[in-house]
């Protein structure tokens, strides 16, 4: 897991193992080019280095795991990229053992998984996982709007209503990090207003799972424009407390978000 990559030879074509260590150091390798590295995020999403994690407050194998979450949902590390120790050390400014840590919890997450003579690297997902995941979804995000509505009082509504115009604001800026933290923040919301902390959590993992197929959906304008109109139904029907118009809207949501998804997937 801690090999060196070899050195691609002079005007060749790197191997595709080592494209992707080279992408998250923020090279573009040789033999490659903005039109043919990756989805059509790629400018948005490549060539960047991960940041250095500042060793302060929250424990630092937390600060890892979130760089780590945060390079997979945006496509640094795609599906097989192979995770090397030493680059991501020096990325991330943090220890070997430090990182360590955090790939242990995020193999035991399934987020990651081990290949024989590789190593470590992101775990790709099947189409018929993926369907199980945005099934699962489904279920899960309609259960924490019933229980928002259940709880939530009016003030915590308005609040919602706020986070549901900044997602909204991302969408139509069409930034793929900026969605993401909006629909964070939007999902963060909910899950605490229902006191739902756990259905967060494996919401956000499974959500992981399917990050590169998330990605290149919601950098379709198409999608960006159905989701606007998607939140709108949604927390219309949360401001009436009408439970049943919500749970089916956040239902229908995770179901175009699917479809959207795994036929951009077929294309491709």
């Amino acid at each position: 897991m801690g090999a060196k990559s070899a050195s691609p030879e002079p005007n060749s074509k790197p191997p595709a193992a080592d494209i992707v260590s080279l992408r998250v150091a923020g090279v573009r390798p040789a033999g490659t080019s903005a039109k043919n590295s990756g989805s059509g995020m790629a400018d948005k999403v490549l060539d960047r280095r991960l940041a250095p994690v500042q060793q302060q407050s929250a424990p630092l194998r937390n600060k890892i795991i979130a760089a780590l979450r945060s390079a997979i949902e945006t496509g640094v590390l795609e599906p097989g990229a192979r995770l090397v120790e030493k680059d991501l050390c020096e990325q991330l400014s943090v220890s070997r053992t430090s990182l360590r840590e955090a790939l242990r919890e995020l193999q035991a997450e399934g987020i990651l998984g081990y290949v024989a003579n590789r190593g470590l690297s992101v775990s790709a997902v099947s189409t018929d996982d993926a369907r199980n995941i945005y099934r699962l979804r489904s279920v899960l995000e309609a259960l924490v709007v019933e229980q928002f509505i259940e709880k939530a009082s009016d003030a915590q509504i308005d609040a919602l209503e706020r986070d549901a115009e900044a997602l909204k604001k991302a969408y139509r800026g069409g930034i793929l990090e900026q969605m993401l933290s909006a629909k964070r923040a939007f999902y963060d919301r909910i899950c605490s207003g229902a006191e739902n902390p756990i259905a967060f959590d494996m919401i956000s993992r499974l959500v992981l799972r399917t990050s590169s197929l998330r990605a290149r959906s919601l950098v379709r304008k198409q999608r960006q424009q159905q989701s606007i109109k998607e939140i709108d139904v949604l927390v219309q029907a949360i401001r009436r407390r009408n439970i049943e118009d919500a749970r089916r809207a956040a239902i229908e949501h995770v179901e175009h978000a699917a479809r959207s998804a795994l036929d951009d997937a077929a294309m491709g």
